[in-house]
């Protein structure tokens, strides 16, 4: 099947009269869904870089990027190129913004791509981007000769995720996350902070380096109701996760996002399932620390949106965790997607409230920096945008994986229990691999 995607690139790519002279031009290409392969395979074929990819959590599309025609520092730049290009009002920039913190610009690793497959509920579509600021046609034809070169003469089927893990080191351990949990409660004594969310960083050791797509299959296969996300550097360095949690979609002035905040277990056993989701809607702590969230994302879409709504909340049951969730849609005062994400992260579901100390609270108080963990990944184009809360996640680097979880600790927070919580998001990654359980560490 590559070598057919080849020689129809080919094919289009000479059968077009590309100036030579700079622009942008898109070839888009349907694709019989029986000459389809998996996307993650298709990645795995390609020697290309950066490669993203991205699962909608309601299933109904799919996408595999790889190489870059434009990379962005921030969402404003790449909002910038995309409204100086009217005649391609489809173009999607991809990619990851980082936690920031308070009132802090969200450094981001933002690109156009090369080349897209691109599954939604229509069929499949080959996307290829040509972008130059001399020549249309000497791109063409740096691609070609690219293929020519390297381009992969079949696909590639992912590796199993073999990796063992033989040990686990906690940034903070339980010790020191208990100290963190009383340094928070003695600051809502204090007065100005509400609630602040912990983090924890979690240094896996393995055998082997895994690779990162194999990885991102693993947990697609048995983490359903979540945006798949993942953006690699090389073959072993990604950042990639399973999150729950939209941050926010934007369909022209019309904005969607949610509060995902208060959590429990979720026992395979559906009727003690069953029990905890009761639970979970009827404790007035974690309805509590939801209702904080709706009323910090309502006040800060009020300085943007001419209405919102609410709903009630819902139970959303994942493979180890349940949270609660109040959807909120609005309509914008404008289209702008800098702007949205300025308003909109960190949420208090990531950082906590008021979001200045709590954010304050965390660089003073985390052994570690976020960077990418609880920031955002997902797509921007001219007329729709979309991106989830990087939860749920792991960065692969070699041998070194690091993942990441946190919990939202308000007035009345057990330290123990909280760890526990953080443990159970944690499973929905580290759980995929084999060897040490979760619950050992090497230090």
């Amino acid at each position: 099947m590559l070598s057919l995607l080849i020689s129809t690139l080919r094919q289009h790519l000479n059968a077009h009269l590309l100036p030579a002279a700079p622009g942008i031009r898109q070839l888009v290409l349907p694709w019989p869904d029986g000459a389809a392969v998996p996307l993650l395979d298709w990645l795995n074929a390609w020697p290309l870089y950066p490669q993203c990819y991205w699962q909608h959590r309601d299933g109904h599309e799919e996408v595999a990027s790889c190489g870059a025609v434009r990379h962005f520092a921030g969402l404003d730049a790449a909002q910038r190129f995309l409204a100086a290009q009217p005649a391609s009002p489809d173009l999607r920039v991809w990619g990851l913004n980082a936690f920031g913190a308070g009132e802090e610009v969200a450094e981001s690793a933002l690109f156009l791509p090369r080349l897209s497959w691109r599954r939604q509920r229509e069929g499949y579509q080959v996307i290829l981007t040509l972008c130059s600021a001399t020549s249309l046609a000497a791109d063409a034809a740096d691609f070609l000769a690219w293929l020519e070169t390297h381009g992969p003469a079949a696909p590639a089927p992912l590796p199993p995720l073999t990796a063992k893990v033989t040990g686990v080191a906690h940034l903070p351990d339980l010790p020191a996350w208990r100290r963190l949990v009383q340094q928070a409660l003695a600051q809502f004594g204090q007065g100005g902070l509400d609630k602040v969310v912990l983090a924890r960083r979690s240094a896996l050791s393995v055998d082997l380096p895994p690779s990162p797509l194999s990885l991102m299959a693993a947990s697609r296969q048995v983490n359903h109701r979540c945006f798949h996300y993942l953006l690699a550097w090389s073959p072993h360095d990604a950042f990639l996760g399973s999150s729950p949690e939209r941050l926010y979609h934007r369909h022209g002035r019309r904005l969607d996002t949610e509060a995902l905040a208060g959590t429990v277990a979720c026992d395979p056993d559906p009727q003690q399932a069953s029990r905890q989701a009761a639970w979970l809607m009827a404790d007035e702590k974690n309805q509590r620390e939801n209702l904080l969230v709706v009323d910090d994302i309502c006040q800060r879409l009020r300085q943007a949106a001419l209405a919102l709504d609410v709903s009630g909340p819902e139970v959303i049951p994942l493979r180890t965790v349940q949270h609660l969730r109040r959807v909120i849609q609005g309509d914008l005062q404008y289209a702008d997607d800098s702007r949205c994400l300025a308003l909109l992260q960190p949420t208090a579901a990531v950082a906590g409230l008021p979001r200045r100390p709590a954010a304050a609270f965390i660089r003073h108080h985390e052994p570690f920096a976020r960077q990418w963990y609880a920031g955002s990944a997902g797509y921007l184009t001219a007329g729709e945008s979309e991106f989830c809360v990087a939860l749920r996640c792991a960065r692969v680097s070699d041998q070194h994986i690091w993942l990441y979880a946190g919990a939202g600790i308000v007035q009345g927070s057990d330290a123990d229990q909280e760890w526990q919580e953080v443990e159970n998001k944690a499973a929905g990654l580290q759980s995929l691999f084999t060897g040490e359980t979760r619950g050992q560490q090497t230090t």
